[in-house]
């Protein structure tokens, strides 16, 4: 059951705080940068696999270690790994597309950072309490 609620809480923190951030960022930060390269309209497929996958990994990488170790620490791994995944795409982007803005590159690693670890430590919570 503490994996069911730590996922489940996982979720909807993440869920609430990417929806937030991408209904502001998707047309005020993200289409003056990246422009034609964007896609018409939201692909929820895609995002669908995206968001089980990373959800997954954060409470294998955050939550998890969390538990045992406390907030603190479920927030730190939340911060590394968020920050090491949207490194990854946005770094790559950078090293083999034509043009890709910096900007958008540091916006997403902190956001990844942030978003992750506020995701880990509201799951750790919810799965240390409800549990």
């Amino acid at each position: 059951m503490t994996w069911i609620i730590a996922f489940v809480a996982a979720a909807l923190a993440f869920g609430a705080l990417d929806a937030l951030w991408l209904g502001w960022a998707g047309n005020n930060f993200y289409r003056p940068r990246l422009g034609d390269m964007l896609a018409d309209s939201f692909r929820m497929g895609p995002a669908l696999v995206f968001y089980a996958a990373y959800v997954a990994a954060m409470v294998w990488f955050a939550v998890r270690p969390g538990l045992s170790a406390g907030l603190g620490n479920a927030a730190l791994n939340g911060a590394l790994l968020g920050a090491i995944c949207y490194a990854t795409y946005d770094l790559t982007n950078q090293a083999t597309l034509k043009q890709w803005s910096t900007t958008v590159t540091i916006a997403d690693i902190i956001w990844g950072a942030f978003a992750t670890s506020v995701a880990a430590t509201v799951a750790t919570y919810a799965a240390s309490k409800l549990a």
